[in-house]
């Protein structure tokens, strides 16, 4: 099996708000969007690369720390946040906050060489801008082949 897309689902109330912001802030271009009964309304937005990244709770910590200074607050035990690289993570915060989101980390250099931001996006989603400003590390202690079936 092989997966070719990575969809995240944000529901918000304030569907335009949110539109406005990931279309017209992040400038995410409107791949399709569709209406249905009792002003059911989605679009889905292209984004040109997409990772899956998977943190244990510590290490989450440690980013909100770096982000935000202190454990960032969560509304609910599923713990998602977004994060956008970006060519200026200073500038995108600013128009970030112009259009709506409310900065919860200001740009802080990280350990692992990026700039990084912290906001709360129309919706309640927590997102990161960032800005690598050297190649990173690309260390790991996890191997990276899939497992084999024991026969």
């Amino acid at each position: 099996m092989t997966v070719s897309q990575l969809r995240l689902i944000v529901e918000t109330e304030d569907f335009d708000a949110a539109l406005r912001f990931y279309r017209d802030a992040l400038g995410l271009p409107v791949e399709a969007a569709f209406e249905g009964d009792g002003d059911a309304r989605v679009a889905i937005l292209r984004i040109p690369s997409a990772t899956l990244e998977i943190a244990n709770p510590a290490q989450v910590r440690m980013i909100d720390e770096v982000e935000v200074g202190h454990p960032a607050s969560r509304r609910s035990t599923l713990s998602i946040r977004v994060a956008f690289e970006v060519p200026d993570a200073a500038a995108t915060t600013n128009q970030l906050e112009a259009a709506g989101a409310t900065v919860v980390g200001s740009p802080t250099l990280t350990p692992w060489n990026s700039l990084n931001s912290r906001l709360e996006a129309p919706g309640g989603l927590q997102i990161t801008a960032f800005q690598e400003l050297a190649a990173p590390a690309k260390h790991s202690d996890v191997d990276p082949t899939p497992a084999t079936p024991q026969g």
